[in-house]
């Protein structure tokens, strides 16, 4: 084979050799773009995933903190109502005791 197409053959092997390159570093930056736009995908997907979980467990917080204020409110209206009973049990002897010891103050005096 003469020099000059040799040298041509070279020329078009090495250009070809060129566009495989060129190629394959277009098909990595594109795959490492697609890569990195996945990642972000995950990365927000599991970011709403998070917030709706904590969101969930916030709800789940709160309705358990109500009941529980519910309950103490209950009790705490039950215990007053007990004490008002036991009070309003106890008038006519305070109202009684209290004279008593009026009666006995004024007689001390005169």
């Amino acid at each position: 084979m003469p020099r000059p197409e040799v040298l041509d053959r070279i020329q078009e092997a090495e250009q070809e050799a060129d566009e495989i390159v060129a190629e394959a570093e277009q098909d990595r930056e594109d795959r490492i773009a697609e890569a990195r736009e996945e990642a972000e995908e995950i990365r927000e997907s599991a970011r709403e995933e998070a917030e709706a979980a904590a969101e969930d467990r916030l709800e789940t917080a709160r309705e358990e903190i109500e009941a529980e204020r519910e309950q103490i409110i209950e009790e705490g209206e039950s215990a007053r109502d007990d004490l008002e009973q036991q009070a309003s049990e106890q008038i006519d002897g305070v109202v009684e005791y209290v004279t008593d010891l009026f009666e006995e103050a004024v007689h001390a005096q005169t």
